[in-house]
């Protein structure tokens, strides 16, 4: 499939009607490097996090106490980097579009895959997605107008402080989505059933109440203009492992780079059947 040189598909349907299997490979190639907002649409997409084996219990422990912003999906032992849960074989040095390289809280690098940094000694998570109920809330009739724009989403830190461990702590970030004002509840409904993928809104309208000043202004991500007789709503987001990971300055840190998402060969209708809550 032709693929334009921003990496991203030309044409959007073109994207969107990827397999999960096709579109990793696409990634694999070097040919996509763009954020993954509405590619492969059918399928599960999810938040990785690599880091030491010192540190991985540690981090399941906090991903347990902030569940809404880190449901784990799966997890590796040490040195595993072959995924069998998402998909048949998930290589996740290779198979994300853009990587964050976190070391002693500084990002160091945002480089097209690990290879080169994998080690014996990491242990890999992937954290589920609110990007993964696009198609649930566009069939629930509520529109996805950040698929249709193709950018990524935008994110914000808030004045809302994660629960900490004895090394992990720091602000929540959240996503937004602009919500038609009649379709909150409809909204509301649809994600709280999915809480492998952030669940429920946080919260509705007055992002100054959580700490946000200026909504064309995120943190991570692109901006998206909120329209007459919309709301803005916000999700708790995994990409707060960036945050974490420079607030609490661990030696070692691996994300995916804000919005550059794994894609699995799970189908996001199927998510609450593949991943049941716990």
């Amino acid at each position: 499939m032709k693929l334009d040189e921003a990496g991203s598909s030309t044409g959007s349907s073109t994207a969107a009607a990827f397999t999960g299997t096709e579109f990793r490979s696409i990634v694999r190639s070097g040919k996509w490097i763009a954020p993954t907002v509405g590619a492969a649409s059918r399928y599960l997409q999810s938040h990785l996090v690599v880091l030491p084996a010192s540190d991985a219990n540690e981090f399941a422990e906090f991903c347990e106490l902030n569940s809404a912003a880190f449901p784990i999906l799966e997890s590796g032992e040490a040195g595993s980097y072959i995924f069998q849960k998402l998909a048949a074989a998930i290589d996740i040095r290779t198979d994300v579009p853009s990587y964050s390289v976190y070391r002693c809280g500084e990002l160091v690098d945002q480089p097209t895959d690990i290879i080169e940094l994998w080690r014996d000694d990491l242990v890999a998570f992937c954290i589920g997605s609110n990007l993964s109920v696009g198609r649930r809330l566009v069939s629930s009739g509520i529109s996805a107008r950040q698929i249709k724009i193709g950018g990524n989403v935008p994110m914000y830190k808030t004045n809302i402080n994660c629960e900490a461990t004895e090394r992990l702590s720091g602000p929540l970030v959240v996503n937004m989505r602009p919500v038609p004002m009649d379709a909150i509840a409809e909204v509301v409904r649809v994600t709280g059933g999915i809480p492998q993928a952030n669940g429920s809104p946080i919260h509705t309208g007055a992002p100054e109440a959580i700490g946000i000043f200026d909504l064309s202004c995120p943190d991570f991500g692109a901006s998206v203009e909120v329209l007459p007789g919309e709301v803005p709503v916000f999700w708790a987001c995994g990409v707060t492992a960036q945050v974490i990971a420079m607030e609490s300055k661990l030696d070692l840190m691996i994300t995916e780079s804000p919005g550059h998402m794994l894609v699995s060969d799970v189908l996001e209708a199927y998510v609450d059947r593949a991943f049941p809550a716990t």
